[in-house]
C-alpha cells in the first residue's frame, strides 16, 4: 500500500523547491537574455549532465533545435550527452572525465553558452567542461543543487535549488527550462 503521507510530503518539498526559485528570478532574467544575445549573434548552446541531468540537458537542446511552444526558426542547441559514439569513444581514451570537456574543446567557440545540470555540483566531467568552456571563452549557466558543490560561484550565471533531494531539485532545473526557453522562444517568434 502507498504511504499518502509519503507522497503528501513529495508535493510539498517539491513546491517549496519551485518558491525557491524565486531569489533566483534575476539571474533567470539575465540568463534568458544572455540567450537570446548569443543565439540573434550567430552562437551556440551547448548542454550537458549525468543521469536525470543529462535528460534535462537533452531537453533543452531539443526544444531549441525543434520548438518549444511556438513555430519559430530553428535555434542552435546541442546536448553533449547524446551522442554514445562521442561518450564511449572520449571515455575509452581519454576517461569519463573527459567526456564532455574534450566535445566542448571540438565544437565550443567564443560567445557560445554551455549549461550545465548537476544536483551536486561535485561531478568532475561537469567541472572540466567548465573549465573548458572557460578557456575558449564560452559563457556558462549553471543549474545546481543543495550548495552547489565545486561549482558553486564558477559559471557566469548560476541557479541553485537549496533542497536536499535530487528528484526535487531535478523539477525545479526543468522549470528553470522551460522559463529559459520561454524568454528565447519570445524573441524568436515572428508577430503573425
Amino acid at each position: 500500500m502507498s504511504d499518502i503521507n509519503k507522497i503528501k510530503q513529495s508535493v510539498v518539498d517539491s513546491i517549496s523547491a519551485l518558491e525557491s526559485l524565486k531569489a533566483s528570478a534575476g539571474v533567470i532574467a539575465a540568463a534568458g537574455d544572455g540567450l537570446v544575445e548569443a543565439l540573434k549573434a550567430g552562437n551556440k548552446v551547448l548542454t550537458a549532465g549525468n543521469g536525470g541531468s543529462a535528460a534535462e540537458a537533452m531537453h533543452m537542446a531539443e526544444e531549441l533545435i525543434g520548438r518549444f511552444e511556438a513555430n519559430r526558426v530553428s535555434l542552435p542547441g546541442l546536448a553533449l550527452c547524446a551522442d554514445a559514439t562521442a561518450l564511449t569513444c572520449i571515455g575509452n581514451d581519454y576517461g569519463f572525465d573527459a567526456v564532455f570537456s574534450r566535445q566542448v574543446e571540438g565544437l565550443g567557440k567564443p560567445g557560445d553558452i554551455l549549461v550545465l545540470f548537476s544536483t551536486s555540483g561535485n561531478s568532475p566531467n561537469i567541472i572540466l567542461a567548465l573549465e573548458a568552456a572557460r578557456k575558449i571563452g564560452m559563457k556558462t549557466l549553471c543549474l545546481l543543487g543543495r550548495s552547489g558543490g565545486k561549482l558553486a560561484g564558477q559559471g557566469t550565471w548560476e541557479i541553485l535549488v537549496p533542497a536536499p533531494a535530487t528528484a526535487r531539485i531535478q523539477e525545479a532545473h526543468q522549470v528553470v527550462v522551460h522559463i529559459l526557453l520561454e524568454i528565447v522562444e519570445k524573441a524568436f517568434v515572428r508577430p503573425s
